[in-house]
């Protein structure tokens, strides 16, 4: 079996530019991770807007297999 030298010199320069260009790409995404970062869903809306909540009146633990079976129908979730 011949190694050639040439040809595993070329591997590692790839694997090596492989590995510098995914760490560039990490470093770029971490400096763009605060632009990118969702808005926070629980904020005070604004304008006419409503907050919404659960009435905790009705606790699921305290529904029958129907009841919640006829919510999750109704309500979609």
């Amino acid at each position: 079996m011949i190694v050639s030298v040439r040809k595993i010199a070329q591997r590692f320069k790839l694997i090596l530019l492989f590995v510098a260009l995914t760490v560039c790409l990490y470093q770029l995404l971490a400096l763009a991770q605060p632009w990118i970062k969702p808005v926070d869903r629980y904020r005070e809306p604004t304008g006419r807007a409503v907050k919404v909540f659960r009435d905790e009146a009705v606790r699921e633990e305290q529904l029958t297999m129907g009841e919640r079976l006829k919510r999750f129908y109704w309500y979609g979730q």
